[in-house]
């Protein structure tokens, strides 16, 4: 059985709400986004793999289209997954099963947690990886 323990935390300069779920958390990037447009995430990498005592920060967008079309995702950590181009940071939806297999009940929590499944993934966790704290 697995547990989570959830949190919402308040960034006091910007009053900025975020979601922490044990190994991902996310919260609007900027508080004065009405819309809920532009989001930022967080991913600690997965126990055991490459990715381990790492943490991965992203970028996404959610498009007037959301929910019924996925966020655009990037990450601005340098990552090495299969599904992520490897100059800007762009997860590419073909690739990601998430993505591509999008539905509207899912939301960022979901896309944060199957990529993060994806680093545990046969594929990836071994891959090697950028420098620690590399950007795009």
């Amino acid at each position: 059985m697995t547990v989570f323990l959830c949190h919402y935390l308040v960034c006091a300069r910007c009053s900025v709400w975020w979601y922490v779920l044990g190994s991902v958390s996310y919260g609007l990037a900027d508080a004065d986004d009405i819309m809920l447009t532009r989001w930022n995430g967080t991913i600690l990498g997965p126990m055991n793999t490459v990715y381990e005592n790492r943490i991965y920060t992203l970028s996404l967008t959610c498009g007037d289209s959301y929910p019924q079309a996925p966020p655009s995702v990037r990450f601005l950590t340098r990552v090495n997954l299969t599904s992520v181009h490897r100059h800007t940071g762009i997860v590419d939806a073909s690739r990601c099963a998430v993505l591509k297999n999008w539905s509207p009940s899912y939301g960022i929590e979901t896309l944060l947690l199957e990529l993060r499944k994806e680093m545990a993934s046969t594929h990836n966790r071994r891959s090697a990886q950028p420098a620690e704290g590399s950007t795009y």
